[in-house]
């Protein structure tokens, strides 16, 4: 798939990117460009290929999941200006 200038004139307005007619030309070829590298690439055959959720085999280090933290709600119940059955209670801001 081959951009024209016209093209790449509408996608600019479009984009409300102000171009200058020899930077379109510029565009333009930079563009057919990677249209071609991608032309190219979709033709490699990727059948038996298993899809990878990274360019590298990494693994994520997990912490031990525990708690790390007392329970401090009835401490912050407390302190709370309005509380109601366990909850915080808020002045209503929308009618």
């Amino acid at each position: 798939m081959a951009l024209t200038l016209d093209q790449v004139n509408r996608i600019a307005h479009l984009a409300r990117i102000e171009l200058a007619p020899a930077d379109a030309e510029k565009t333009l070829v930079q563009l057919n460009g990677i249209f071609t590298l991608i032309e190219e690439m979709q033709t490699v055959d990727t059948a038996g290929v298993e899809p990878m959720s990274h360019a590298q085999d990494l693994a994520q280090r997990l912490r031990e999941d525990c708690v790390s933290e007392t329970d401090q709600r009835q401490t912050f119940q407390k302190i709370a200006p309005d509380v109601e059955a366990g909850l915080y209670l808020v002045p209503k801001v929308i009618e």
